[in-house]
């Protein structure tokens, strides 16, 4: 279980009070633009690592389309719930959703295109593990992408403290067995680290 799961619901929380909030939140992030970014294609599996009320997941699946997949991980059950009403109610019949922990689920065994964990690496107990179950579920010419805070004072987000620098999080991909190809900003508060699983 997660050490800190309050803190990660909390945090989830914040994103699904209303449309309004993830309007605002698209001001300052965009998610098809994120997800084309690193090459999400139609027919793609994709699996989203913490995936929210679908602030990712379901962009993502408009993008991969009937023939593909989007798989969604989280602990909130309320925000899975959110999420699989939005699937249905724009017509996605290629969400699949589980409720669990990342340290605990791995949903498969070298299926996915993308393994994707959008503003949540810092918020799990043990994030070597989770990046070695997201190695696991990727195919071999897949990547692993990880969205995050960057580590400064921002005016969103958790306190610098909490979030992880691009070297630490780069560190941690690394002593999971993944291979970084590349790190690049996203945005005005995030950055973009790309990875693929280390054969």
């Amino acid at each position: 279980m997660h050490a800190t799961e309050t803190d990660m619901v909390q945090h989830r929380h914040s994103w699904r009070h209303s449309p309004e909030d993830e309007a605002a939140r698209r001001l300052w992030q965009h998610p098809e633009s994120i997800l084309e970014g690193i090459g999400l294609a139609p027919g793609a599996t994709f699996i989203d690592v913490g995936c929210g009320d679908g602030f990712f997941a379901l962009p993502a699946a408009r993008i991969v389309g009937p023939h593909g997949r989007v798989c969604g991980i989280d602990l909130d059950a309320e925000a899975l719930d959110m999420l699989q009403e939005k699937a249905f109610a724009g017509g996605l019949d290629n969400v699949v959703l589980h409720k669990g922990t990342a340290e605990e689920n791995v949903l498969c065994d070298g299926c996915a295109d993308v393994v994707f964990f959008g503003i949540d690496l810092h918020d799990f107990a043990d994030p070597v593990r989770v990046l070695a179950n997201a190695k696991r579920m990727a195919l071999d010419a897949g990547i692993i992408v990880d969205v995050d805070w960057k580590k400064e004072p921002l005016p969103l987000g958790p306190p610098p403290a909490k979030k992880f620098s691009t070297e630490h999080a780069a560190s941690l991909m690394a002593a999971a067995g993944l291979l970084v190809t590349t790190v690049a900003e996203s945005g005005p508060y995030h950055y973009i680290i790309t990875a693929v699983p280390g054969r």
